[in-house]
């Protein structure tokens, strides 16, 4: 616990983050220690490539989470805040004054920082949740869990299998090659669902490394298919979920940087987490890509809707 606390201190309080609230605003005072499940935002946007915005995504989340929408999940009929201890540590201080290497410089402070804190939260039991911020957090984030040989289940319309971009090594369109390059997970514990924009060479590695691949068409073709296929590999298997939000069709995600057409909708997204087996434990999950713009919370309210589905389920 003495680390966590040390890493306390590189985080903006939720009050204090542009949202002025914390994740849900709940209302039931639940401290550090007695948490189950713990929030925190990686505002991040270093990399992006088309459009803008991801930096708000966490802002986003707490906003709609806390000023809009209610904790009482309707289809669920059960209150989040009655069925799990949830605490947001607020938003990680990125670096400000970096010498004109400012990726370099912003991507060695989270590699220092965000496993080791992913790290000590798992073992101390608390599960955590974190807002992005671009793809590219989910190479630090997973970093911290991989100890625990998690199944990655991987929600996008990208495969963010690229061995390099424009320059970059490590990117929002790499952290799952480099994962695999660096032996931090290998291909066959990979699941990616909704994917259908790629490059004939993130086919391949993909192909090569043993991925399991669930495309749009698919999935709409016959949803079975994959919801039988969840439920029987995640049986009794620690799994960790990378859910990018633009794995939602085009008109469910007006702000983020890269949407394309022919998405899910939210019933079949609700359809496949449900299908998780119920005897799989989540180790941590990152939620990225929700964007802001011009006071659209369209994204930031399907987001929370989408976190608020996943908490009640058996196997968080």
């Amino acid at each position: 616990m003495t680390k966590i606390l040390d890493l306390l201190d590189t985080f903006i309080t939720p009050e204090r983050t542009k949202a002025g609230c914390s994740f849900g605003d709940i209302d039931m005072q639940i401290s550090f220690n007695e948490a189950e499940i713990v929030f925190f935002g990686i505002p991040l946007e270093l990399t992006t490539s088309f459009g803008k915005g991801t930096s708000r995504g966490p802002e986003a989340i707490r906003s709609a989470s806390g000023r809009q929408i209610e904790t009482y999940v309707y289809d669920e009929k059960k209150d989040i805040k009655e069925i799990a201890k949830i605490f947001d540590l607020g938003d990680i201080k990125l670096p400000e004054n970096t010498g004109g290497k400012k990726i370099e410089s912003v991507f060695s402070f989270l590699n220092e920082n965000v496993p080791p804190l992913i790290e000590e939260l798992s073992i101390t039991r608390k599960k955590p949740f974190i807002l992005g911020g671009e793809h590219t957090i989910s190479y630090f984030c997973f970093k911290g869990l991989s100890a625990t040989e998690p199944l990655l289940i991987h929600f996008d319309a990208h495969r963010d299998l690229k061995p390099e971009y424009e320059g970059m090594k490590l990117c929002h369109t790499t952290p799952f090659y480099r994962l695999i390059e660096e032996g931090f997970i290998q291909g066959k514990n990979i699941i990616q669902i909704g994917i259908r924009q790629t490059d004939k060479e993130e086919n391949n590695i993909a192909e090569k490394n043993g991925i399991v691949t669930f495309d749009p068409w698919e999935i709409k073709n016959n949803i079975d298919d994959i919801t039988e296929y969840l439920h029987k590999v995640t049986n009794n298997r620690n799994i960790y979920i990378s859910f990018d939000i633009d794995v939602y069709d085009l008109p469910y995600v007006p702000c983020t940087g890269t949407p394309e057409p022919f998405g899910l909708d939210p019933f079949e997204i609700l359809k496949i987490l449900k299908s998780i087996n119920d005897s799989a434990n989540l180790v941590g999950m990152d939620l990225v890509e929700v964007a802001l713009k011009n006071d659209d919370y369209r994204e930031g309210a399907l987001g929370t809707q989408t976190l608020l589905r996943i908490i009640p389920r058996k196997y968080v």
